[in-house]
């Protein structure tokens, strides 16, 4: 990696940091409204995935999106907008928090039924098959997801038709405030993977790097023709499940280990350690994303919200 993408990759993370960061404190002074489930500590795992991908495929996750949209080049403002249910924002303010689309970016959200997404992202992958088009897709899922009934449809119908899809477990430790151990009889997603005979690989989610690499292998594979591919990217959120989650189900010492590995300074600490960026670049980064972030507010609180007469708009596909 060259000095300009991996400084690329630093400013990325920051931004989803210090964009859910300032979403935390909007929906405390009531501005965002509904549920709001934050990607604070998993930001690797986005921005380095989605840096393997090509222009033409596709991304598709669950309600914990924010991050996603911003790693594919979605606007900070439309975002924030979107956030806040005006008629500027990414989905016109009718997707809000969870349910955030780019449709240029090939970015197809944000569900909040948990697994309901991965079929979805299975029947995208089909429709690239059939077109003959060497586009991928990647379907990301929370450990959660792994016990539910669609997303052992998807993996299975994938693995029959050998489908151009890369199937990513983002193991955040917690489903809900339910740790992974007390809910999976098979801890490690990884083995789900095997199960439906595709390549499945444990990934730490916190490196990006390592995300980045595992990623780009996954995705060659597919495109490959070899069928899909699985990926458990081990990951941490350092905030609860959603704003209303009081944390009680997990000790400071847990939750003070897993910020050692911050993914933001694994990568601070190697672009300093290899001489590719000082301290006052990496701050004059800091600085810039801050900025964005603020003009993004100024953006979305200064919009108009949606007429009513939109709520009978964008029901149907136009011919």
């Amino acid at each position: 990696m060259d000095k300009a993408t991996q400084l690329e990759w630093y400013r990325q993370m920051v931004l989803i940091r210090r964009f859910e960061q300032k979403c935390a404190e909007l929906y405390q002074l009531g501005k965002i409204g509904g549920f709001l489930h934050l990607y604070i500590g998993q930001e690797a795992v986005a921005v380095g995935s989605i840096a393997a991908r090509q222009e033409n495929d596709h991304v598709i996750t669950a309600y914990r999106d924010h991050g996603h949209a911003l790693a594919v080049g979605s606007p900070t403002d439309k975002v924030m907008a979107e956030l806040l249910g005006k008629a500027t924002g990414v989905s016109k303010g009718k997707g809000g928090s969870m349910h955030l689309a780019d449709v240029g970016r090939r970015y197809w959200g944000g569900y909040a039924v948990v697994g309901g997404h991965v079929p979805l992202g299975v029947g995208i992958a089909l429709a690239e098959q059939y077109k003959g088009t060497d586009a991928a897709v990647l379907v990301y899922m929370g450990d959660g997801s792994t016990n539910i009934g669609y997303f052992h449809e998807s993996l299975n119908l994938a693995g029959v038709w050998d489908l151009p899809v890369v199937f990513i477990v983002e193991n955040n430790q917690y489903g809900m405030g339910t740790a992974v151990a007390l809910a999976s009889a098979a801890p490690d997603m990884v083995t789900r993977g095997a199960a439906y005979g595709m390549p499945a690989e444990q990934v730490n989610g916190m490196n990006i790097f390592d995300v980045y690499q595992a990623t780009s292998k996954a995705l060659d594979s597919v495109r490959a023709g070899k069928g899909p591919y699985f990926l458990e990217l081990v990951t941490y959120r350092f905030e609860g499940h959603s704003m209303g989650d009081p944390l009680r189900y997990r000790t400071k010492d847990e939750v003070e280990k897993w910020r050692e590995d911050d993914p933001i300074g694994i990568l601070e600490r190697h672009l300093q350690q290899e001489g590719l960026a000082s301290r006052e670049e990496l701050e004059a980064v800091d600085k810039m994303v801050e900025a964005e972030i603020e003009e993004s507010v100024r953006f979305a609180e200064e919009s108009p919200f949606p007429a009513p007469e939109q709520l009978f708009a964008d029901i149907y596909v136009d011919a």
